[in-house]
């Protein structure tokens, strides 16, 4: 028998071991079913208009003592890392063929979505370690780094959706059905 006619005497025997299903006594046993108790803690997203915000508050002077014990090392001084780790600066520099830096202030549209995104994902080495306080407190820093809100300013669920972010207008909002 030549090479050719054994390969293709192989394929169909090959194919039907890839597609013929495992019985479970086989099964390489990945993953698991998720519970509802495992969902629920990654079940946090926060829409832009604030629903699904937890209770707690922040305010910038407590940002700045969390900020530099858990986010500086990546971030910098101030929220000033580069280039990717930049959080402060960059108004103004988004229109153009060329955004030239993204940041807090000048390409988030909502603070909510700060919140949402520094709750989950924040620090990268121990995402969802900061408590709700803490995740206000650093959203207040940085909204107060960016010059959006003043020092004075406490950070909740009530306070957090009426912060107007420079960049609030810059994306296109679809509707259903329109």
């Amino acid at each position: 028998m030549s090479m050719r006619k054994v390969f293709v005497a192989a394929v169909p025997a090959v194919l039907i071991a890839l597609t013929a299903p495992v019985p479970a006594q086989q099964s390489p046993n990945l993953g698991k079913p998720i519970s509802q108790e495992d969902l629920a803690s990654w079940d946090i997203s926060i829409g832009p208009d604030g629903a699904g915000l937890p209770p707690g508050s922040g305010t910038v002077q407590q940002g700045e003592a969390v900020f530099a014990a858990k986010c500086q090392a990546c971030h910098g001084e101030k929220g000033a890392g580069q280039p990717n780790d930049r959080l402060v600066g960059g108004q103004g520099s988004l229109p153009g063929d060329k955004p030239a830096i993204k940041t807090v202030g000048s390409y988030w549209p909502y603070a909510t979505t700060l919140f949402d995104y520094i709750r989950r994902a924040m620090p990268l080495n121990e995402s969802k370690s900061l408590t709700n306080d803490e995740v206000y407190a650093v959203v207040a820093y940085l909204l107060n780094l960016n010059g959006i809100i003043p020092v004075s300013e406490t950070m909740n669920a009530e306070s957090l959706p009426k912060v107007m972010m420079p960049n609030r207008e810059g994306f296109v909002t679809f509707t259903r059905g329109k």
